[in-house]
This record gives structure tokens, sequence and C-alpha cells, in this order.
């Protein structure tokens, strides 16, 4: 922490905090602040009100009590631009841009420069943008249309926002959750650098790594509520996690009991397609978790889209109980048994619109008919199964997805494909924006699938995750599987020197 952050007046200081919405008070005499030239962490379980109380912070949201001050002044904040204004910079969990648009009008968005009678001044805007982004060392430029760009590239540009104006405040809200490893690189010095000169740092995470490597203070929202605050370099993550949800969790490598495995429910032999993944040869059995492990863009979800039928496959073959077959689309894949998870649940898992009943019982909503009609209590019998299950935490079925914490929407995708029970489940990314509470639960889920027979596939980014998980594991590195691991054998050495396509595995 800098000398600037120990000033006696925080940077910004949230005082009483109430905020409601129908059915669900969502915080409750909340206080929390942020000092210059600090990163202070704030967790807690999804749902817990983080997002909710950061809305408030940047003007998104109105509080129905407490006050806002920054530098010792109370403030009203009535609109996220007059938050700017004020030097408070929220950097979404999810991205705002205008996709249409090209970099330099989404980084400028609401102040563009201007010339003579309101017209854009395009010189100064680029030339401004190129400055930004240059400093992020992006690798692409001003001009480019953000809906071309990956979605990485996109954060990046909402990270770029934030470099605009003359903050005091900047606020985190799970920045890397859409990042490599070398962005995230990149992302944490910019935020290290923004310390250095005074800005204060609100970071918001479910990964204790990445909170412990930056943070200063830790505070913990409980449902709705203050649970207190840690100074990250006197506290444990064990400590953490406690305060989080209550109890504590063995997060340490799972120690694998010998696995009573059922036939090969899937078998794959040479698959391939284009440049995307090439030869791609695995077996899966009833009551196994496989677990595919790479960095971005080694062919990990592309294989998953292909065993779904969003992908035409150009060379290999596909066995279900040991027939060979062809799957054509997502529906010629459910009606073989197959479901999948998909990474990203907002584009690809849900309808943010229909109310969470809706979403849930969406892929057989077909055979829930009475008569003409949509069986009601036949959706919500299954709706009330996946919720209790799940722990998902909505006031009832009628909420609207879209307005449901990341971890709870994510929930409500896997229960929308446990629900049509299939014999083969690909979960890709499970526990993307989980909190840690939420993350056991789930991966307790995954293994007791397994035990019940299920066929799972695992595609993750988080190294403990594809560890705790996995009976065996297939590193990948540039659309090829690199070396085949079991789980009584696999070190994270070995793991990464696999997927870094430092070590092949060597074939007689």
């Amino acid at each position: 922490m800098s000398d600037a952050a120990e000033t006696k007046t925080p940077a910004l200081q949230l005082k009483g905090i109430v905020k409601t919405f129908p059915g669900v008070r969502a915080l409750d005499d909340v206080t929390f602040d942020v000092r210059a030239g600090e990163v202070h962490a704030l967790l807690g379980e999804n749902g817990a009100g983080k997002s909710t109380l950061m809305k408030v912070l940047a003007g998104m949201y109105q509080p129905d009590e407490g006050t806002i001050e920054i530098e010792g002044k109370p403030v009203t904040m009535r609109t996220p631009l007059e938050a700017k204004r004020r030097g408070v910079v929220l950097i979404h969990q999810e991205l705002s841009l205008a996709e249409e648009m090209t970099v330099a009008e989404n980084i400028y968005l609401g102040e563009l420069p201007r010339r003579s009678l309101g017209r854009v001044d395009w010189k100064t805007l680029f030339a401004k943008s190129e400055e930004i982004l240059k400093r992020l060392n992006c690798g692409f430029g001003p001009k480019d249309r953000v809906g071309a760009l990956s979605i990485a590239n996109q954060q990046m540009v909402e990270i770029a926002r934030a470099l605009t104006v003359d903050a005091k405040v900047v606020i985190f809200d799970e920045p890397t959750a859409s990042l490599t490893d070398a962005e995230k690189v990149v992302l944490f010095e910019i935020i290290n650098d923004l310390k250095a000169r005074g800005v204060g740092i609100v970071y918001i995470s479910h990964r204790m790594d990445e909170i412990f490597t930056l943070a200063d203070r830790i505070s913990v929202l409980r449902d709705g509520g203050y649970r207190g605050t840690l100074v990250a370099g006197d506290t444990t993550e064990d400590e953490v996690i406690q305060l989080m949800i209550g109890r504590s969790l063995d997060l340490s490598r799972r120690q694998h009991a010998e696995v009573k495995t059922g036939d090969v429910a899937l078998k794959v032999e040479g698959l391939s397609c284009g440049k995307l993944f090439q030869d791609v040869s695995f077996e899966l059995r009833e009551g196994e978790v496989l677990g595919f492990y790479g960095l971005v863009g080694a062919g990990r979800t592309e294989i998953a889209e292909t065993l779904f039928g969003l992908r035409r496959p150009t060379a290999g073959t596909i066995e279900i109980d040991g027939k060979e077959t062809s799957i054509h689309s997502p529906a010629d894949a459910i009606a073989k048994g197959i479901s999948l998870v998909p990474e990203s649940r907002k584009e690809q898992g849900l309808v943010l619109g229909m109310n969470c009943r809706d979403n849930i019982t969406l892929p057989q909503v077909g055979d829930l008919t009475s008569g003409p009609f949509v069986s009601d209590g036949a959706e919500i019998a299954i709706f009330d199964q996946y919720r209790d299950t799940l722990k998902i935490k909505t006031p009832s079925w009628r909420q609207a997805v879209g307005n449901l914490s990341g971890g709870n929407q994510q929930k409500i995708v896997i229960g929308k494909w446990l629900a049509m029970h299939p014999r083969i489940l690909i979960v890709d990314e499970p526990t993307r924006g989980i909190d840690v509470g939420s993350k056991s639960e789930i991966h307790d889920l995954i293994r007791e699938l397994a035990r019940s027979g299920y066929a799972v596939i695992v595609i993750s980014s988080e190294m403990p995750e594809v560890l705790h998980v996995s009976d065996r594991i297939l590193a990948m590195y540039h659309g090829r599987v690199m070396r085949r691991f079991t789980a009584e054998e696999v070190t994270e050495d070995s793991l990464v020197a696999a997927i870094s396509g430092i070590e092949q595995e060597q074939v007689a």
C-alpha cells in the first residue's frame, strides 16, 4: 500500500447503504471505503450484494438509505456519467459495449471530443484512443469495430474506458473472466500503476490467487450484509472463506479413490475440424470425469461444440455405446443423450428476458404438455427440484434470469441440462464467475453425477479445478492432445509442460 493509502479521509466511503428490490433486500446497512493508493478487494458468494453495491457506487442504482462520500464530501450520483465525472469508474463484469461502433467511439462513448458546430473531432478521438491502447499493449487499433474483436479484447476496451478520466476510484468487477494469462499480466501492471498514482482500486473476484496477489485489504459481504474487513497480509484463504460462507471448505486436491467405471459411452477416433483441432482421440466411460485442459485457442471448446453438433468435423469418427454415429445438430446430440453446458452463459446458455422456470425447462417444453397447453405444474416441479439441488438463489421462478447474479445464472444453465437426464454431459468452464462456496458445490455435483453413472467431460482453464474433479486429463496444445494423464500420475509441472507444447507423450 502506498503512503497515500494511509490518509485519514478515504478516497470514497459508503455508509449505511440499503437497497431493496421486489422480494429481496439486496443490501442491508452496508459500510465500505477505499483509500487512495490501495487495492481493496470485495468478496462474497453470488447474490451477496457485491455487484449491487458497486452499481450504487457507480450511479447505476440509487440507494434507498445511506450516503456516499468522495474525499469526505457527501455526493449524489444519479447516472454513471455523473459518477465518472466525479472520478468513479466501474469496469463491468458483463460487457457493455456498442459492437457496431469503433474501439475509439466505445472508449469515449458519451464524451466524444467535439469541434465547432458539435462535429466529432475524429483526429483527436483516434489519437487519444491510440495512446490508451498502446499503454494497454493491445493488439488492435482505435478504428477496429468492437464486434469483430475477441471477448478478451472487448474486455480490454472496457478497461481502456477507465483510463480516459482522472479517476479517483476504479472498480474492477471480475475483470479477468475472459482474459488470457498474458492479458492478466498486463491488467495487473495497469492496476499497480493506478495504485502508484494514488488511485483507489476496488477489486471484485472469485479467484483467491488474484485477491492475495493484488489486495491490501479484503472486505466481505454475506446475504447483503457487511461481515468484516481483513488485512490481506495478515489473513489466510481459509479465514476469508469462513467469513464469506460461514464455514470452511476443503479446497485441496481431491484424493482419488478407486473409480468404478462402466462401459465406454463415447469413443472418438482421429477427430478433426479444419485448423481448430486435429487427430483427437479418446474414450469416455460411464462413471468417470474426463478433464480437458489447455490454454486459450487449444481447441477444447471446439471439440465440445463438434460433439454437440454445432460444428461439422472434417475427419474422424464418433461412437456412442459402441456404434458409430453422425451428429448433425444440437437436437441430434440431445436425442443421442449428449448435453452441453456452454462456455458463455449469457450468449449461449440463457434467454435473459425469460423467467427461471422457463429457462430450465426450455429444451423439453414439448414434452411437458397437457393437451394443447404446457403444464405449469410440471414445469414448476422441475424448477423446484433443481433450485433445491443447485441452491439457486432467486425470489421465485418468476424472476427474470437476467436479474440473477452470474453464479446463479450459471446454475440455471447447469440445471437446464441436468433436467434432460443426459448420459454424456459436457461442461465447459463449469464455475466461471462462481464464488468458492458454489464452486465447491458444483464440483461435488460433478463427482456425484459420475458416481451415479453419467459420463462427464469437464473443460476448464483453472488448473486446481481440473485436478480436483477429473479422473483422467487430456492436455491440449494448438488443437492437439499432447498428453493423457491419470489422476494419480499427473503433476502441476507435467501438466503445464504439456499445455505449453514443451512436453509431449512418446507414442510407440
